[in-house]
């Protein structure tokens, strides 16, 4: 295509053509470069989770929980296994996805907290409408929590159903006559959206869902949609293996101190509770995984499904009691580590239904957007776009082995920490503790991380080189 110029007959050949010959040619020629049009830019549908923990669906391998249309948009799309956030909290979280950047840079440090306009220029979806896409959002902003800091981004939408961080406060408002659950009713929005689209202009809809994250300090902080109250009844949740007070004491007094423990104690206190707690989690989960079911099909019968790249996935882990610990914020896998399905049609059939162990980071979403979408990926993006992993089943040679965590979010009711996960390791440092506290584990070969191998002496040289590795990481995050 490139040498397509060079292809123009010399001009005395073609007067020495036919009539019938040069008319054929003629009309040929005009006509071949229209087939060589580019393809059209593709359409998202970005879908965010809150709270959900990285093995809650049943594509990860859970028994109970019951997913089956995400479950399809991994069997349709690649599912990646290693997936992790570099900040677990919903604030600094969402920034790093709209910004692709680390906290350290972006700043968004605190939940009120909003965008900068030139923060918000270099976003994925500042960006893609300038491209000219369709741009929607609904749900948990994220960003700014205060209602008039919600309110303020609508300008920068052609649809927006933006939600302060609680959403309400409740997933089912007793004044609502209908009972609809904010589960429910953002998916229905979801729906207007879509009817709103056409398919000479793409669109971007990104889609956060306040579930399951709890209530917090509701009488019934997890409370799912009515129609999922007959799941799980008789399920029987399995307890972790790490869910004991002897795990509890091994925590610095930092931890030991956070809102994780009397969250802890509100959830998972008894047997009770943790039972009950978890149902109403699944409930929650599979109350999104309809709404994820009632968008494609809406996508199908508009027509708009084969140009639709669906990306679900969540801002961040939770505890089910590990550690004494509830919610998240944490280098431990349960809090860290979050689901990622990326479903995209066009995909040859030889990479739909695969799986990716390649590291990936929340900072990856804005420049696998823009990527696909054709434009180009601000400077100031610190992560990668994921296509490369879509397309080929092994990642570049240069693709991440680990990465800087850190969290420095509401020191007074969260113990602040950083550290580094590699493909093997996960190396934790506690900031509140004088001197610092650090934990290590082999996680590849200790998946619960039950051992803390700070203080054996055979590990002094991973030790020192983890510390090496923290030290550059953290400049690079800058």
């Amino acid at each position: 295509m490139t040498a397509f110029h060079n292809c123009r007959p010399e001009p005395n050949a073609m007067k020495r053509l036919p009539p019938h010959l040069l008319a054929f040619f003629l009309s040929a020629f005009w006509i071949l470069p229209s087939s060589f049009a580019a393809a059209p830019r593709p359409n998202f549908v970005f879908l965010l989770a809150d709270d959900l923990r990285w093995n809650t669906l049943g594509c990860m391998g859970d028994k109970i929980v019951r997913t089956p249309n995400i479950d399809r948009l991994a069997r349709e799309g690649v599912l990646f296994r290693n997936a992790f956030v570099s900040t677990s909290i919903c604030s600094v979280s969402r920034a790093c996805i709209f910004t692709g950047q680390h906290e350290r840079r972006h700043g968004i440090i605190e939940f009120d907290k909003p965008f900068t306009r030139e923060q918000w220029a270099q976003t994925y979806p500042a960006q893609l409408r300038a491209a000219g896409y369709r741009t929607g959002f609904i749900g948990k902003w994220g960003v700014g929590e205060k209602p008039d800091q919600v309110a303020a981004m609508a300008p920068h939408f052609d649809y927006f159903k933006g939600l302060p961080n609680q959403g309400g406060w409740l997933f089912i408002d007793p004044k609502d006559p209908t009972r609809t659950h904010t589960t429910a009713r953002m998916g229905g929005e979801a729906l207007e959206f879509i009817a709103g689209c056409q398919t000479d202009q793409p669109f971007c809809l990104s889609v956060s869902f306040n579930s399951p994250h709890a209530r917090d300090g509701k009488p019934r902080e997890f409370q799912p949609d009515d129609r999922d109250e007959p799941l799980y009844t008789e399920a029987r949740m399995s307890v972790p293996k790490t869910a004991t007070d002897e795990f509890f004491q091994l925590l610095p007094p930092s931890v030991q101190r956070s809102i994780s423990r009397p969250r802890w104690a509100l959830r998972f206190d008894t047997p009770e509770k943790f039972q009950r707690t978890l149902r109403d989690y699944y409930r929650l989960v599979s109350g999104i995984d309809r709404e994820v079911g009632r968008l494609r099909e809406e996508l199908a019968r508009r027509g708009l499904a084969e140009n639709t790249i669906i990306i679900f996935t969540s801002d961040n882990g939770f505890f089910f009691g590990e550690r004494g610990l509830a919610d998240k914020w944490y280098l431990y896998e349960e809090s860290a580590r979050v689901p990622l399905v990326i479903c995209d049609p066009r995909l040859p059939a030889g990479r739909r239904g695969t799986e990716s162990s390649a590291m990936t980071l929340h900072t990856d979403f804005a420049p696998t957007l823009l990527d696909y979408a054709g434009v180009k990926i601000p400077t100031v993006v610190q992560g990668r776009s994921l296509r490369p992993l879509m397309e080929k089943a092994q990642p570049p040679s240069d693709w991440r082995t680990e990465f800087f965590y850190e969290h420095l979010s509401v020191r007074d009711k969260i113990a602040a920490s950083e550290g580094v996960r590699t493909e093997r390791w996960t190396l934790i440092r506690w900031l509140d503790e004088k001197p610092v506290v650090e934990e290590l584990y082999d996680t590849a070969n200790d998946p619960f991380q039950e051992r803390n191998l700070i203080a054996e002496t055979r590990q002094a040289r991973t030790l020192a080189d983890l510390r090496e590795r923290l030290t550059t990481l953290r400049k690079a995050a800058e």
